[in-house]
């Protein structure tokens, strides 16, 4: 059974209060995007392991016991010791390390897929639970459906946003951001308008108010990041923003718009 896992961006994202667990409490829009990772998952029936993982495509910055869709059968297997032997192959199509969520994603991906294959007949509130011991952004791809988000990111209201008159402009320059370390740089801040308000506006009226905490601390550390964003909007982006903590840019261009995308050869763009 294969299924294909796909990516998301934050439209904002606010860091609100730092928790006595060492979270933070945020507020974020989810916005699922068209870029996938495909997933293939078969049973197995070997005597020498539960599971054999494989991997193509993007490289994947991980040994195989520390894939997230690793992780996710390890963490079923531990409650439901019956669940079968399988081989995982994973196509990495999505970056890793670039605030895209593809980690996360294939991680929900292969919480819903096993419980469809195997009829364990997991409620979706227990495929969330699951999903949030694996990350703060792995529930929302057990949803995936624009999301307004808040607590770790796992308190999610569904929207009606739409994007699909839109050009999705994604530039990564294949430089990874540590999470946990840009996390321990900022500064939490509640007195602001709420994300939910300010994207009620028109998507042309964003590019003032609508911002991802994350950029002013990466931008100074990786300028070739700041760049990105400039040149999106050189190039006629409505709206343009850093996705998550990093380091992919993303651009939204109306869909007659022609940019001109000249970035280094080594960048990962993709329009979707």
């Amino acid at each position: 059974m294969i299924v294909f896992p796909n990516c998301k961006i934050n439209l904002g994202l606010h860091i609100l209060h730092k928790r006595a667990d060492g979270f933070h409490d945020l507020e974020t829009i989810f916005y699922p995007v068209a870029l996938y990772d495909a997933l293939e998952i078969v049973q197995s029936h070997s005597p020498e392991a539960d599971i054999k993982f494989s991997s193509s495509g993007l490289e994947i910055p991980s040994t195989s016991e520390q894939n997230s869709g690793v992780k996710a059968y390890r963490l079923l297997k531990k409650d439901i010791p019956g669940l079968p032997t399988i081989k995982m192959h994973l196509h990495k199509a999505i970056p890793s390390g670039a605030g895209l969520g593809g980690g996360s994603s294939d991680c929900a991906f292969t919480l819903a897929l096993l419980n469809k294959k195997f009829k364990l007949e997991l409620s979706q509130d227990r495929l969330l639970n699951y999903a949030l011991q694996l990350g703060s952004d792995c529930p929302f791809f057990i949803k995936d459906q624009p999301c307004y988000a808040t607590g770790r990111g796992e308190i999610m209201e569904e929207l009606e946003l739409n994007l699909t008159g839109y050009k999705i402009v994604l530039v990564n320059p294949k430089i990874h951001i540590d999470t946990a370390q840009a996390f321990s740089k900022i500064i939490p801040d509640k007195k602001r308008t709420s994300i939910k308000d300010i994207i009620k506006k028109p998507a042309a009226q964003w590019r003032d108010v609508l911002k991802n905490d994350f950029e002013e601390i990466i931008f100074d550390e990786h300028p070739q990041i700041r760049e990105i964003k400039q040149k999106l909007y050189e190039q006629g982006a409505v709206y343009a923003s850093m996705s998550g903590s990093g380091s992919t840019v993303y651009g939204l261009f109306e869909l007659n718009a022609e940019p001109e995308l000249d970035f280094p050869a080594h960048y990962y763009i993709n329009i979707v």
